[in-house]
């Protein structure tokens, strides 16, 4: 009988091991699912790259590199950072638990195996990871400039073509980025801002969305440099410049909060202080000054 999702799926099984091989090999033939053997880490990295299984099942111990370093290599590349992997170990102590989970595993399970429930942990993983892809296929097709990224490192989990895009035309590596902004995501709240370039508010600027996710959102040219230049010009913190900024191109106290992550309550009372600070009355009145002032350079 198939498992769940294991239909048209493919497994990269990882081991150096004959009769682990062959044990695995013949579960998951039955299960349904197209297999791919390795027999030590560099033959997988080339089978994940050249194949791009749905999931890898990796021995954790193996002459030569071994499963930690094999997945910390799969998922330091775009083309294989999001194929889930499960270790297989002998080794159930915490210590190897927290290196498989730390090398960027999902999942792992224990030897001897026992093929059931490595199937019934595949599925999970596979039905999980084909959520994602479509979510991410979704965000794709939107045109946006999303990425994803580690607060603790800094570095992207994953990112639109059009974020990689905007990322590659700017001169930002994946590591320069990390440098930049990682203390930032740690204390950033949800619609926090930050420019990636000079002084002057040109180039880009990331947003960090609502959400538990460290997701973000990159723009650039004239939306990226409004902000700055309405802090410049009238003395605004980062915040205040945004909301005038959204106010100056006529959204409402909602869609100001839908876009910056705040409630309509905090945005008025950011507005509030805006006003305190130009010396307006009203929102006419700051939507003219902020347009003066943002177009003045």
């Amino acid at each position: 009988m198939s498992a769940p999702w294991a239909e048209r799926a493919t497994a990269l099984i990882v081991d150096d091991q004959p009769e682990n091989l062959a044990l695995l090999h013949d579960a998951l033939d039955s299960a349904g699912y197209r297999v791919l053997l390795a027999t030590d880490g560099a033959a997988a990295l080339r089978r994940a790259a050249e194949c791009r299984p749905d999931i890898i099942l990796l021995d954790a111990v193996m002459p030569g590199m071994d499963g930690f370093e094999t997945a910390r290599r799969l998922k330091a590349e775009a083309e294989t950072q999001a194929i889930p992997i499960v270790f297989m170990t002998g080794l159930s102590d915490s210590e190897h638990v927290l290196a498989a989970f730390s090398a960027g595993g999902a999942d792992y399970v224990v030897k001897p195996l026992r093929p059931a429930e490595v199937l019934a942990r595949l599925a999970a993983h596979i039905g999980s990871a084909r959520q994602l892809c479509r979510a991410r296929q979704a965000l794709e097709a939107s045109g946006q400039a999303l990425l994803a990224a580690d607060p603790a490192s800094g570095r992207p989990l994953w990112l639109t073509e059009r974020a990689r895009g905007l990322l590659r035309a700017h001169g930002w590596s994946e590591a320069a980025l990390a440098e930049r902004w990682r203390l930032w995501l740690g204390q950033a709240e949800a619609g926090a801002s930050l420019a990636l370039e000079g002084g002057d508010g040109s180039g880009l600027l990331a947003k960090r969305l609502a959400g538990d996710e460290c997701l973000l959102a990159l723009s650039e040219g004239g939306e990226a440099a409004a902000p700055q230049r309405l802090m410049r010009a009238l003395g605004l913190t980062p915040r205040q410049a945004e909301v005038l900024h959204w106010l100056s191109l006529g959204k409402t106290n909602r869609d100001i909060g839908d876009i910056l992550g705040m409630s309509p309550r905090t945005v008025n009372k950011h507005l509030e202080h805006v006003f305190a600070r130009l010396g307006v009355e009203t929102r006419t009145s700051a939507a003219a000054l902020a347009l003066r002032s943002a177009g003045g350079g």
